[in-house]
């Protein structure tokens, strides 16, 4: 018995490879706006380290604000997904082996990066004023917010670290495709590194404050540079064909 396809999946076949490329290409761009915004504007903005007092009144005074923050991260990973699906069409052609790796490991980092939402959630919970929440004093309950935000940031490390084994495997396959300047790719390749390198520093350093500058430069330039790259190359140029 054969089933049909979802219209979604049909819908997405037949567009033209270059016109996937610029949907690609579209759907990056708001994941890169979404999650600088969510992650680098409004966070950072309302979370202070260390000072749990601040950070709570910050929050409160702001709830709007930070309830964006998530909806924006929401934004990102439903784009996440949706470019699973494309970075797949564009280049299954050219391992479909390392194109289903390459979107599997992006899905999981999406998976990873959503489960520590929840922990964003557990903040507003603890900061909405609920009866049962007189068990706790103001103290605890900014203390145990505390907690969670630094959960939601290790999540985020964690799913960063999936996301970089699928930057290079993509970077990959931006490289041998033909379809791209061979540039992309290794740029993609480098911000990989990146990624995994900070990943695994973030976990195994007992002192990665000292350090986290330096990382922040080694993660953000290079996959800025990467990945800004190959979003505005699928927007203006689309996908060559080989040998053009």
């Amino acid at each position: 018995m054969t089933g049909r396809r979802p219209p979604l999946i049909d819908l997405i076949t037949t567009i033209s490879p270059d016109r996937l490329a610029r949907v690609t290409g579209l759907g990056y761009l708001v994941i890169i706006l979404a999650g600088i915004t969510a992650e680098f504007v409004v966070r950072s903005g309302l979370i202070v380290p260390g000072d749990a007092a601040a950070t709570a009144e910050n929050i409160m005074g702001s709830q709007s604000l930070f309830r964006l923050g998530i909806a924006l991260d929401i934004v990102m990973l439903l784009f996440d997904v949706l470019l699973a699906l494309t970075l797949y069409l564009l280049l299954v052609s050219v391992h479909p082996v390392y194109a289903l790796m390459a979107t599997f490991f992006r899905l999981v980092h999406a998976a990873v990066v959503g489960a520590g939402l929840l922990n964003l959630v557990f903040v507003l919970l603890l900061f909405s004023g609920s009866g049962y929440l007189a068990a706790w004093t103001p103290d605890q309950l900014n203390a145990l917010a505390m907690v969670f935000l630094e959960a939601h940031g290790y999540a985020y490390v964690l799913g960063l670290i999936f996301f970089g084994i699928h930057c290079l495997v993509l970077g990959y396959l931006v490289f041998r495709s033909g379809f791209f300047p061979k540039v992309l790719g290794i740029l993609l390749m480098v911000a990989a590194s990146g990624y995994i390198v900070d990943g695994f520093a973030n976990i195994l350093l007992t002192n990665y404050s000292d350090y986290e500058s330096i990382f922040m430069i080694v993660v953000f330039v290079p996959a800025f540079i990467g990945e800004l790259s190959f979003t505005l190359w699928l927007l203006v140029k689309g996908i060559r064909k080989e040998g053009s």
